[in-house]
């Protein structure tokens, strides 16, 4: 008989933190935090720090450089894949999805369309191979459109040929990004920015991304399905486990049901993977959040990127800050307390905003 465990809501969120890295033991090397993790999603929004950084500082500490990334991704550790960064090593557990690209059958008729679109595009696709090749990395905005199909889009991507086949050809293993400038990726040969070890066998891969993908969440729904992980549900992973007071099954990694835990102060990302994926957070934590920054600011209830607030094993409130890096401040407009905080709580919570200052180098400022 399978194996079922009865877990209290206190219980499950401790799983969840000590598998995201946020107790009180905190990890010491940036490259071991992205291989637990899994990835990091590259967002360049900046309104106090790229996420990839925050999501680092907030496990790390001071102990974290800014630095520490940008020489990951320049020696190669780090590789850019379809928009987060993942270590280099793991492209060999997406290769075989690539070769398979755009799936295996039977295809969706979103997969058909797309894989009809680029084959009436083959040669601007050649042409793309052909001038990396011999230019090495460049911009999308320097490559000719050669399309003979325009892409057709209700979204912002409409008519956006060049970029739409180099992400095409990124899926299929062709290209890869090879660097960033700004908010602009310079593509190359993927040959040239993959290490090239052997593919892992598609289901072998799907099971191994499921099983560090639960190692990461601790405890998730057996299909729960969140971004850059649509294939990976654990159903076939961990053991099984109730949440007492939330209805549904769920599977637990098993390493963390020692029930040992020692938790602290840590102030999120809006995009962290803790709070990511929302049914989650509010079953496991009850807690009520959402990014806002698309909202119109009349409709905002915390802020445009309101950071999450982690109190021991709590989600507690949300502070709203922005770096203002000329005049040297990171301004807090808000700090939105849910329920009542003791005094304890404020200084913890105050002592975790200067330590996130002095990382930025920036004063902390209060706007009112």
């Amino acid at each position: 008989m399978a194996v079922v465990h009865e877990l209290t809501p206190r219980q499950a969120r401790r799983i969840a933190l000590r598998a995201q890295l946020l107790d009180a033991e905190r990890p010491t090397d940036a490259l071991d935090v992205v291989r637990h993790l899994g990835f990091l999603q590259v967002d360049l929004t900046r309104v106090v720090a790229e996420h990839a950084h925050l999501a680092l500082w907030t496990r790390l500490g001071s102990r974290y450089d800014a630095e520490d990334l940008e020489e990951l991704i320049g020696d190669g550790a780090l590789v850019e894949i379809r928009g987060v960064l993942r270590p280099s090593e793991d492209v060999a557990l997406f290769a075989g999805d690539m070769a398979a690209w755009p799936g295996e059958p039977p295809l969706k008729e979103w997969q058909e369309d797309l894989r009809d679109w680029v084959a009436a595009n083959d040669g601007c696709r050649r042409d793309v191979l052909a001038l990396l090749r011999a230019e090495g990395p460049t911009a999308a905005r320097d490559i000719p459109d050669t399309c003979e199909v325009p892409w057709r889009s209700t979204g912002w991507t409409n008519d956006k040929n060049v970029m739409k086949l180099l992400e095409c050809m990124e899926a299929r293993g062709e290209v890869a990004v090879a660097s960033r400038e700004g908010r602009e990726r310079r593509w190359d040969l993927a040959e040239r920015i993959h290490p090239g070890d052997p593919p892992v066998p598609i289901a072998e891969a799907h099971l191994e991304l499921a099983r560090r993908r639960l190692r990461a969440a601790g405890i998730a729904r057996p299909r729960a399905l969140e971004d850059y992980e649509e294939k990976h549900d654990v159903r076939g992973v961990g053991e099984g486990a109730r949440i007492e007071g939330v209805r549904g099954a769920w599977r637990v990694d098993p390493a963390y049901l020692d029930d040992y835990f020692e938790g602290r102060t840590a102030i999120l990302s809006p995009l962290d993977r803790l709070v990511f994926d929302r049914k989650r957070m509010e079953d496991v934590f009850g807690f009520d959040y959402q990014l806002e920054m698309y909202k119109p600011a009349a409709k905002r209830q915390w802020g445009y990127w309101a950071m999450p607030v982690l109190d021991g094993d709590e989600l507690v409130g949300k502070v709203d800050a922005t770096a203002d890096r000329e005049g040297g401040m990171l301004i807090v407009d808000a700090v939105h307390e849910d329920g009542e905080w003791s005094a304890a709580r404020r200084r913890r919570v105050d002592a975790e905003l200067a330590a996130l200052g002095e990382w930025l180098g920036l004063e902390v400022v209060r706007s009112s």
